[in-house]
């Protein structure tokens, strides 16, 4: 099978999980067999344009005229069976579906976030969730609040190349949806249940997990929409040492307010930007890894990498967060009614039941975004990881292993390819 990958790389100075997915997934690909022929622009590129080229850039989220050049001379040439798309702006343009299409190549693209619907991809705007552009010919609360890089002109391209760009995206033969909760936004959007698969990403088995340690690791982009404020009013609520060590990773515009918070509390230890090496250490340190974004988060990869290690996950009920952990759909334990199970843990009555506003999955639980129940379920949790730490890492094993991953996308691939466009 020989397939195209499309994406449009983030700048290197913003650290991307995307990147790091799309380049992970092509290795995977290409270890099972898969041709994959890479057609990949980067934002670092802008820089170095020409003077024309760089004249051009307010129209290529549109319509990008030498993406499409090199993108249909790559289709006549090579004859894929599939074109997979990720992120195409600025420089790619959802026009290459339309490339595609007319050289009778189908597409699959993957959701990475809402920007079918939203400017800045987020549903989050000024420190809360936003869907004020849902349902609207052209999003016009995007540009009055300047929701693409805070600029009124660059939110205007945006929200008019959605419009624009609205039948194109109808046209997609299939998209994988991340988590339930991308495939809700989908529906909602107006793609056919047919059209919509749900496809985790995946991360390299990391081997047999380490015998749990202590405490808990927040490891995300140290900005608002990440909830670090929301864990450290959380934190405060509770005596120095009483839950063990707060282990902060990462980096952004709210490190001020961890070295605050370290230099106020001696268990808030700040780690800073972690390689690779020193992701697998604070995990292997750490019992509880933290996930309490205040948007609607896609798929925060750390909660993946979390499970790989056998360590479960404390987070917000928020866009994938409760697929991740196993708590999007409740099981109903033999003998309860619905309202035990609002509150009943996945896995059945053996475990105890969870106090009002904790939601416990296979490898987790979740609350509301809300100071008060975050502190609550901070010492569920870590009372609780002993017993969830073999069922976080079955439940990597099962669903978010490179192998499981990889085979469940080549079978995607070939369900579109076999009703291949004429």
């Amino acid at each position: 099978m020989r397939v195209v990958v499309a994406h449009n790389r983030y700048r290197e100075a913003q650290p991307s999980g995307e990147n790091t997915i799309v380049d992970a997934e092509i290795g995977q690909l290409e270890a099972a067999g898969v041709e994959v022929l890479p057609f990949l622009r980067s934002s670092d590129e802008i820089p170095a344009m020409s003077a024309v080229s760089k004249a051009l850039l307010p129209i290529s989220p549109i319509w990008a005229p030498k993406a499409q050049h090199d993108l249909d001379r790559l289709l006549t040439e090579h004859r894929p069976d599939v074109l997979h798309l990720h992120n195409p702006y600025p420089l790619l343009s959802p026009w290459v579906v339309r490339t595609a299409h007319r050289r009778g190549v189908p597409v699959v693209q993957t959701v990475h976030n809402y920007r079918q619907v939203c400017s800045s991809g987020l549903y989050f705007r000024d420190g809360v969730i936003c869907q004020d552009c849902r349902g609207r010919a052209l999003g016009v609360p995007a540009i009055v609040h300047r929701c693409y890089r805070n600029s009124r002109a660059q939110s205007a391209l945006m929200a008019t190349t959605l419009a624009v760009h609205r039948p194109t995206w109808r046209s997609v033969d299939q998209f994988i949806a991340l988590t339930s909760a991308v495939a809700d936004h989908l529906r909602d959007y107006g793609i056919p249940d047919e059209r919509i698969v749900v496809k985790p990403n995946a991360v390299p088995d990391p081997g047999t997990p380490a015998p749990l340690g202590d405490g808990f690791l927040y490891l995300a982009r140290l900005t608002p929409e990440k909830g670090l404020g929301l864990l450290l009013e959380a934190w405060r609520r509770h005596p120095v040492g009483a839950l063990g060590p707060l282990r902060i990773a990462g980096d952004g515009e709210l490190r001020p307010q961890v070295e605050a918070a370290a230099a106020e509390r001696p268990d808030v230890l700040y780690l800073g930007q972690l390689d690779r090496a020193g992701v697998r250490a604070a995990l292997t340190a750490s019992a509880v890894v933290l996930a309490t974004s205040t948007w609607h988060d896609v798929l925060p990869t750390v909660i993946i990498e979390a499970l790989a290690a056998g360590r479960p996950v404390l987070g917000t009920a928020l866009g994938g967060i409760p697929y991740l952990v196993g708590a999007d759909t409740p099981r109903e334990p033999a003998g309860t009614g619905p309202a035990e199970v609002a509150s009943a843990p996945a896995g059945g009555s053996d475990r105890p039941a969870m106090p009002e506003g904790i939601k416990a999955g296979d490898a987790g639980w979740v609350v509301a975004p809300e100071p008060a129940l975050l502190a609550a379920a901070l010492p569920v949790a870590r009372a609780g990881a002993a017993a969830l730490a073999a069922s976080a890492r079955a439940r990597y094993e099962r669903i978010f292993h490179p192998d499981v991953v990889t085979k469940r996308l080549i079978d995607i691939y070939a369900d579109v390819a076999a009703v291949r466009r004429p």
